[in-house]
């Protein structure tokens, strides 16, 4: 018979972890996935472990619990550093996935159209990763490894996303295109972190999702970006020479030329929401 376990510590939770457990979270993913069939797989359900559920502010910047909740992102009082995290939370499924789907599901769940990455690549964070005997942590671009993949061990266990405070005023905006207005799959997504000093863009961080294997930063408009001013030839920087880190495929939502046309609109859409 399939074990199912739902322990209330951290400490069990890895310990159950030595021995092969699906990681049961939100479960957003895991039960459409097994729809018509019995689960037969061993379950280890970490809902329990109220340690992994929270966000948090430190002198370094903020941690969000693991198990933290789409809804709790979107009521949280966050500074203009999360808005763009706010908006992907808001373009997560209706508001009965965002009141069950977790932070670090969306990221282990590791589709190219996860709405969390791009965002979260964009405030440059960290994920912490421990296991019974050690823990670590890894840049959110190192960890998600391609379509699905991740890089967690066996017997480690995701247990918080990492934010770092900037070094300026900063604020973030994201912007998603689908074949309907809610509750689709992303054809292509972005996400930009801006910091500022003064008049000008002090650091710029910019990042796609659903246009390659795993969400992409874009160096060479972050570094066409920093210096610039707020005004309105700020989207006018984009370009498609700056896309080269992308990869986008034809699908059943868009084919690849239209995606990489389409990004270009989208970015300058997204520089748009930082114009006055």
């Amino acid at each position: 018979m399939p074990e199912y376990l739902r322990p209330a510590g951290l400490e069990e939770a890895l310990a159950a972890l030595v021995r092969p457990h699906t990681v049961l979270a939100g479960g957003t993913d895991f039960y459409p996935a097994r729809v018509g069939r019995a689960i037969d797989e061993d379950v280890l359900d970490i809902t329990g472990v109220t340690a992994l559920r929270g966000i948090s502010e430190g002198g370094g910047g903020w941690q969000i619990g693991a198990t933290t909740r789409w809804a709790e992102v979107i009521d949280a009082p966050l500074p203009p550093l999360f808005d763009g995290l706010k908006q992907a939370a808001r373009e997560i499924g209706g508001r009965q996935i965002q009141n069950a789907g977790t932070v670090a599901g969306n990221l282990c769940n590791a589709s190219p159209a996860a709405d969390g990455v791009p965002p979260l690549l964009a405030l440059d964070a960290e994920v912490e990763i421990a296991s019974r005997t050690a823990s670590r942590r890894i840049a959110l671009g190192a960890f998600i490894t391609g379509n699905r993949c991740t890089a967690l061990a066996p017997g480690e266990l995701v247990v918080a996303v990492h934010i770092p405070r900037p070094e300026h005023s900063a604020r973030s905006a994201f912007v998603k295109l689908g074949a309907r207005r809610h509750l689709v799959i992303s054809i292509a997504m972005a996400a930009a972190t801006i910091e500022t000093d003064g008049t000008l863009i002090a650091r710029a961080r910019v990042a796609v999702g659903a246009c390659s294997a795993v969400a992409q930063r874009l160096p060479a408009l972050e570094r066409a970006l920093t210096g610039s001013r707020f005004d309105a030839a700020l989207p006018k920087l984009v370009s498609s020479e700056q896309l080269a880190p992308l990869a986008p495929i034809d699908d059943v939502r868009g084919s690849a030329s239209y995606r990489r046309d389409a990004v270009v609109t989208l970015l300058r859409r997204l520089l748009e929401e930082f114009v006055p």
